[in-house]
C-alpha cells in the first residue's frame, strides 16, 4: 500500500513545495495534532479552525452544536476559513466536516496543498474520547453513515496520506509527498 499518493491534477497541484497546507479527515483523524507537528518541522505556524472557532464564540464546539445547530456552526467556520486565506506558511487544521463544503473545498484547493489524514474508521473509534466533546460521535451507526459520506469528499484532497501512525511521522509523510 502506498504511504502518500498525489491526487488528481489542477489547481493548487504543484511540483514545488507550497507555502500553505490544509489537513483535512474524519473526526479524530489527527488534524490538529499532525498540524501542530508539520509546522514546527517545517518552521510556519499552525492554526486550528475548530479552536479559532471555539475562542470566537466563546464556547466549545459541542455546546455550539448543541445550543445554536449545526448550520450554525458552519456559518461560523465558513467565516474563518475565509479569515485564514490571506495567510501564508501555515498548516490548517480543519473541522471534520469542512472539505464537505464544496465553497472550502474549493478555495482549499485553490488556496493550498489539501491532504486527507486517511485513517481506518476502527482506527478512528479508538481515538475518539466519550467525552461528550465530539457530538457528531454520540452514534456508532450514525457516525458510520457520516464516514463514508465523507468519504467522497475527502478523495478530492489533493494528497493522500495514511495517518495511522506517530504524528511526527505522519508530518514527515506529508512533507515527502508535497515537496
Amino acid at each position: 500500500m502506498k504511504v502518500a499518493s498525489r491526487g488528481a491534477g489542477g489547481p493548487g497541484d504543484q511540483n514545488s513545495m507550497t507555502d500553505k497546507i490544509y489537513l483535512v479527515g474524519f473526526m479524530a483523524a489527527g488534524k490538529s495534532t499532525v498540524a501542530r507537528a508539520l509546522a514546527q518541522r517545517l518552521g510556519w505556524r499552525a492554526e486550528d479552525v475548530d479552536e479559532l472557532i471555539e475562542a470566537r464564540e466563546r464556547r466549545p464546539v459541542a455546546d455550539i452544536f448543541q445550543k445554536q445547530g449545526e448550520s450554525h456552526f458552519r456559518a461560523v467556520e465558513r467565516e474563518i476559513l475565509k479569515l485564514l486565506l490571506p495567510l501564508r506558511h501555515v498548516v490548517v487544521a480543519t473541522g471534520g466536516g469542512t472539505f464537505m463544503d464544496p465553497e472550502n473545498r474549493a478555495a482549499i484547493n485553490l488556496d493550498g496543498i489539501s491532504v486527507w489524514l486517511d485513517v481506518p474508521f476502527d482506527e478512528l473509534l479508538t481515538r475518539i474520547p466519550q467525552d461528550g466533546r465530539r457530538p457528531l460521535a454520540a452514534d456508532r451507526p450514525a457516525m458510520e453513515r457520516l464516514f463514508a459520506m465523507r468519504l467522497a469528499a475527502y478523495r478530492a484532497a489533493r494528497v493522500r496520506v495514511d495517518a495511522a501512525a506517530r504524528p511526527e511521522e505522519v508530518a514527515e509523510r506529508i512533507i515527502e509527498c508535497v515537496s
